[in-house]
């Protein structure tokens, strides 16, 4: 999963997070939807994308600066989808998050040693479903797991085999089986819905995405060859 420090609170003070749902005032041309720089807007890679589940995305702040980042496309294309940035939460205001009335929550996350996922109590049929997912490093999303034991203690949902990343292209990685938190998410949901939650749309714009910024890399790279 892919994955300013300064100012934030320790546990149990304030919440440190920042919906980016909501508006924004922009502090140099940015687009006011996709939140990214004009010159590099997401907007015309959006693909609306239906689905029942709901997601909520945890974002680690040096994600949110991350040009790479694959969340604002995500966000774009899921009209169920929140985004909420922060390294540390508060117990109370991270509870009201992870939890909304009639749905169970689930985390994606795989099964690590550092972070054994809880006893699975099983989904409830015909319940819906609160799909949680970190966008952060994986060093720094297994921090923010051990870090919150709300977020432990939700049962998991694992990718046992993801399939390939396009993401290397841009973004080295330190696990094989590491994708982008766009990719982890869409193929969570094709297992939440089945056959009824469609990715290929949305997953084709990631991958022009990332050819995109593969491109304006390889500029960067031979300049620096001399």
């Amino acid at each position: 999963m892919a994955h300013p420090e300064t100012g934030a609170r320790r546990m149990g003070q304030a919440c440190d997070h920042t919906r980016v749902n909501g508006p924004s005032i922009p502090s140099r041309a940015t687009c006011v939807r996709c939140l990214r720089p004009q010159a590099t807007c997401l907007c015309a890679l959006a693909r609306p994308t239906a689905h029942r589940t709901e997601v909520l995305v945890l974002q680690h702040p040096q994600e949110q600066r991350q040009a790479k980042n694959s969340v604002a496309m995500l966000r774009l294309s899921l009209a169920h989808c929140e985004v909420v940035v922060g390294e540390r939460f508060a117990p109370g205001a991270l509870e009201d998050l992870l939890h909304r009335p009639g749905r169970q929550t689930w985390l994606l996350y795989p099964d690590v040693p550092a972070a054994p996922a809880p006893a699975a109590p099983g989904a409830t049929a015909g319940k819906p479903v609160r799909l949680v997912v970190l966008d952060a490093t994986w060093r720094k999303s297994l921090r923010m797991l051990l870090e919150h034991p709300a977020l432990a203690a939700l049962p998991r949902l694992s990718l046992d085999a993801p399939a390939p990343t396009r993401y290397r292209a841009i973004r080295a990685a330190r696990r094989f089986d590491q994708v982008s938190t766009l990719e982890a998410t869409v193929q969570a949901l094709a297992i939440l819905e089945g056959p009824s939650f469609d990715a290929a749309p949305l997953l084709d714009a990631f991958g022009c995405f990332v050819a995109g910024v593969a491109a304006r890399q390889r500029p960067q790279a031979c300049s620096g060859q001399a």
